[in-house]
């Protein structure tokens, strides 16, 4: 008995670190079409009308996401959480307007920045093809990571830890 458990463990293991190999292989060449120019923009609105102006010297997260996306839902606890610990703003792409989006905010708990992206400006300017699509930049505004799909809480932690050691 105590072999088989050892063997559906192994097999577990295996299909765990299969699993994340194959996830980051496939959002490495997702991501090789998405912008790598340096962060050129100042200030978003949000959709609370509030102009936030991005911090000058500290590294920040730009993360595009949808109300009907449903890995962006799953995901959408993991950027809260950054959110509370580092700079991120989110943009909602064609996501309705701002009142259905502070809805689903309210609804679901959520306190992070949003900018609304109803007419696809912004996603066209970072040429998203998917969502969720995460940039991390440095404190240069030089683009330091890319995802595109999925990103666990540890893996944006830490990318966002070593943002903030960047020069």
């Amino acid at each position: 008995m105590k072999s088989k458990i050892k063997h559906y463990m192994k097999e577990i293991l295996f299909f765990a670190v299969l699993t994340i190999i194959l996830a980051n292989a496939i959002s490495l060449y997702k991501s090789q079409d998405l912008s790598q120019k340096p962060l050129d923009i100042q200030n978003f609105k949000l959709i609370d009308h509030q102009e936030y102006k991005i911090p000058d010297k500290k590294p920040i997260m730009i993360h595009f996401w949808a109300t009907w996306c449903p890995v962006c839902k799953v995901e959408a606890s993991n950027i809260d959480y950054i959110a509370k610990h580092f700079n991120v703003v989110t943009i909602a792409v064609n996501s309705k307007n701002n009142a259905d989006i502070q809805k689903y905010m309210q609804k679901n708990h959520y306190s992070f920045k949003v900018v609304n992206d109803n007419n696809g400006m912004l996603s066209s300017k970072f040429h998203i093809a998917g969502f969720p699509t995460t940039f991390i930049y440095g404190k240069n505004k030089k683009l330091l990571f890319s995802d595109v799909g999925y990103t666990s809480t540890l893996s944006l932690y830490l990318k966002m830890w070593w943002a903030s050691l960047s020069k």
